[in-house]
């Protein structure tokens, strides 16, 4: 029997118990009209008698206060039972408006009159991201940066002043707290499978969102203060998200991906319900509810796998509060907490691809972070673009097809499922600080490449200014740049020399994409390499920087040139500024080139042989150094491009230097 149908629980003993049993332990009746005033009010105080403390140090006893609050929690579902969902509306719609989602809280009383248990999993996951948003916008009433943790943000003493210790006590009694109940860990992290999630837990919650709207009013027009919503995150530049093209993801292939989830052995059988659900929330164009729904369980699925390679079975189970879970985060790392080598990657048969993904859409700081901002409630869900959800989905069933049994070979072969395959297979990393540094170099040569198409005065103007003929120093620079182009047409690809013309037949578009077409490995990047990225980074975003202010600058002057408003020393300064940008721009694209350069041949070594990068960054902090002044001096507000060609002679021997280093980590790399 696979592992997938073996376990019946994600939930360690003591875990279970938890959620599970302990609030069912007390079988009394409650009285709602102990909690609920005549007016609709929550009688907080009635509530907060439930949390129980330790004699020992006055804190919470989240143990007795789950047994305790269990009928109380009974009692508010079945007060939802009773309700039409007009009675609800009107009883309790208003108090949900402070969380600038008010249609969703309306969505989970829908949820709880059917008690279809993967729907209120999906509407507790959903309530405990909006709630966990919505009190980070009060907490900014009071304090300035708000707190990423959830458990965090509920401790905060900011929250304790507009709503009460007590009434925070309760909350972290159901989430936030790794002692409680902590139903939004076991669930957006994918321990808890839907029949483990009572829906009394979910109608509490429901109901104390309700309440802490009542608090907050009378907090507000206590104080005179208005809670300012943050405004959504939204995904930008969605064209680098698209790794599997939308279209493949019709009737058929969703039709296939049912069949593959009750056969492959990445799922879990008890989490079944919410792979169907999550397929059935795409076919529905509930985007943000499929995604939702669809990693927790990638995170299972990887657990599973994680476990079961490191020897490592009773990891797959919620781990106590004294330990961490065993999350993505763990999972993707090269080692294990103990030191020894992460097997996982070495049973993935794209173990880069599937890495890489992840890392890309969960985990890089520059990535669409997707579990992190619909878990902490940054996304409108209404909103929420089909694109990524095409991605999530496409990357699963890739999944579910690499983790099936030989039987299902058919499924893999199929001409609908066999390019989703393929182009997974091809995936490269887009959010990695190394992807980042390529994409930036070829912005930055595509602007550099504006500059012989921008206006310019007749060339005798130029040549015939007084103090720029016969530019010795000018030539000084052509000439070292084809000094240091020679030095390194060795290692550049073939076809990209030509002696005639060393200049413009090497620093050129083509070079630079042939070289960010180099594939380099971005998973586990060495530390050494990670630190020459950002000064690479660095250097080249001055360089764009300067790139666009001789455009601005440029433009400005043309046109000031032509409406005869400069002053004498203005135009004279012009016309420098013209001379001295014929020389600059082979300078950046000079730069450009080896930053590319850098990247493949440093990444090499670093992995091959060991050197003292401390003493390489400083060559490259040199360089740094040179695009920063470059900016102070081509800025609107400078405009000293006498001193901007002395500058560039002074770089341009450092660079020679820096080249001599180049020769030596070529060796190294080779």
């Amino acid at each position: 029997m696979a592992l997938s149908d073996s376990v019946t629980t994600c939930l360690s003993p003591p875990v279970h118990y938890v959620i599970c049993k302990l609030g069912f332990e007390k079988t009394d009746t409650y009285d709602i009209n102990n909690i609920l005033s005549e007016n609709g009010e929550v009688c907080w105080q009635a509530v907060t008698e439930h949390v129980c403390y330790l004699k020992s140090d006055q804190s919470v006893d989240y143990i007795e206060s789950i047994r305790s609050l269990g009928p109380v929690c009974e009692s508010v579902n079945l007060h939802f039972k009773s309700l039409t969902k007009e009675q609800f509306v009107i009883q309790y719609a208003l108090w949900f408006r402070w969380t600038n989602c008010s249609e969703l809280f309306l969505e989970v009383f829908d949820v709880l009159q059917y008690t279809q248990t993967t729907e209120v999993a999906l509407g507790l996951m959903k309530l405990t991201s909006c709630l966990e948003r919505a009190l980070g916008d009060v907490y900014l009433l009071i304090g300035k940066d708000c707190p990423f943790l959830l458990r965090d943000l509920l401790a905060s003493e900011q929250l304790a002043v507009v709503f009460g210790q007590a009434v925070m006590n309760v909350l972290r009694v159901f989430i936030g707290s790794p002692y409680g109940l902590n139903l939004r860990n076991v669930l957006w992290h994918g321990f808890a499978s839907p029949q483990e999630i009572p829906a009394k837990y979910c109608a509490m919650l429901l109901f104390l969102t309700a309440g802490l709207g009542q608090l907050l009013q009378t907090y507000l027009l206590q104080t005179k203060c208005i809670v300012v919503h943050r405004p959504y995150v939204i995904f930008v530049s969605l064209k680098e998200l698209d790794v599997f093209p939308g279209n493949y993801l019709d009737h058929e292939v969703l039709s296939i991906a049912e069949e593959l989830v009750k056969l492959s052995s990445f799922v879990l059988k008890t989490m079944l319900p919410f792979w169907m659900a999550a397929l059935k929330a795409f076919k529905q164009s509930r985007y943000a509810d499929c995604v939702i729904l669809l990693l927790p369980q990638l995170e299972v699925g990887f657990r599973l796998l994680f476990t079961t390679t490191n020897k490592c079975p009773n990891r797959l189970l919620t781990a106590e509060p004294s330990a961490l879970y065993t999350t993505f985060d763990e999972m993707l790392a090269k080692y294990l907490d103990n030191e020894e080598v992460n097997q996982l990657p070495a049973v993935l048969e794209e173990p880069t691809m599937a890495s890489e993904f992840l890392w890309d859409f969960l985990n890089h700081q520059e990535g669409p972070r997707i579990r992190d901002r619909l878990s902490h409630g940054e996304i409108n869900l209404e909103a929420f673009p089909r694109e990524v959800a095409n991605q999530i989905v496409a990357f699963a069933i890739t999944l579910l097809c690499r983790f099936s049994d030989e039987d299902v070979f058919a499924f893999k072969e199929h001409m609908v499922i066999k390019p989703l395959m393929n182009y997974a297979s091809c995936y490269r990393s887009r959010f990695h600080p190394i992807s980042r540094l390529k994409k930036q170099v070829l912005e930055c040569m595509k602007s550099i490449h504006l500059w012989p198409e921008l206006p310019t005065v007749p060339e005798e103007h130029v040549e015939t200014t007084k103090g720029l003929e016969g530019n010795a120093e000018a030539s000084t620079l052509i000439l070292m740049i084809s000094e240091i182009i020679s030095q390194l047409q060795q290692y550049m690809p073939q076809n990209f020399y030509s002696s005639d013309d060393p200049i413009n037949s090497v620093l050129t578009e083509r070079l630079l994409i042939a070289l960010c077409d180099t594939y380099i490995c971005t998973l586990y990047s060495p530390r050494p390499v990670l630190e020459i990225v950002v000064v690479l980074r660095k250097i080249s975003t001055q360089c764009h920087q300067v790139s666009e202010q001789v455009i601005a600058s440029t433009e400005l002057r043309y046109k000031q040139w032509m409406n005869k408003t400069l002053r004498s020393r203005q135009r004279h300064n012009y016309l420098r500024m013209l001379n001295s940008i014929n020389f600059l721009s082979p300078v950046l694209r000079l730069i450009l080139v080896l930053i590319t350069l850098e990247l493949v041949n440093v990444h090499l070594v670093c992995k091959k042989n060991p050197f003292d990068y401390q003493q390489y960054l400083k060559f490259l902090k040199s360089v740094l150094q040179y695009t920063e002044n470059l900016v102070t001096y081509t800025s609107p507000e400078k405009n000293k491009w006498d001193e901007t060609m002395e500058l560039t002679n002074k770089a341009l021997i450092k660079i020679r230097e820096i080249c001599d280093r180049k020769l030596m980590l070529m060796q190294l790399a080779t």
